[in-house]
């Protein structure tokens, strides 16, 4: 997705208020970037933005599914959704929870890519329906079963649509990429 002019400017030191300023600065230290652009424009919202994150880290690194399995999960989202500004961050931090190049080709070809365990097809299977029909069927909530228990069957969903929905306000706010046309290799 081609990205034009931010919709909303990313917020300084006055218009995020002291609290989220400085969560701004501690998240642009950890990504290795002078601005986190997703970060400084919905630290706008005040409030909102710090309820967003304390949700969005219970998913994130703070889940019950692996962080292997979140990241193949994140990084198909953003590779169906065309999201630039998540692909950029969740390649790096999948490099770090154990995801190779080669994986990676692998979670962008999809769940039919050969070579793929059974989990792995059967996550991807289930990401791919979510996006796709926002529902998952009988047969692929069944075989998604057989992998995790309920509590990260809640989590799963909860996961892919909270990405899912990352990338449409990434996309309708227009928010500038952290590195802009040279994103982080695998």
């Amino acid at each position: 997705m081609a990205v034009t002019t931010p919709r909303i400017p990313s917020g300084t030191a006055r218009t995020l208020g002291p609290i989220n300023w400085v969560i701004c600065k501690v998240i642009a230290k950890g990504a290795g970037v002078p601005n986190p652009h997703l970060f400084t424009t919905l630290g706008r919202t005040g409030g909102l933005y710090r309820a967003w994150l304390f949700y969005s880290g219970h998913l994130m690194p703070g889940g019950k599914i692996s962080r292997k399995e979140t990241e193949m999960v994140i990084l198909r989202v953003a590779h169906l959704r065309d999201s630039a500004y998540e692909m950029d961050h969740h390649i790096r931090l999948g490099k770090r929870a154990g995801i190779d190049r080669d994986l990676l080709e692998l979670i962008k070809t999809g769940p039919d890519a050969p070579g793929l365990s059974t989990r792995y097809r059967t996550i991807l299977s289930a990401v791919d329906e979510l996006i796709a029909t926002k529902i998952l069927s009988d047969a692929t909530w069944n075989q998604l079963a057989t992998q995790f228990d309920e509590r990260r069957l809640i989590e799963f969903v909860l996961l892919v649509t909270q990405y899912d929905g990352l990338a449409t306000t990434l996309g309708a706010l227009r928010v500038e990429r952290d590195y802009g046309d040279r994103p982080p290799r695998p």
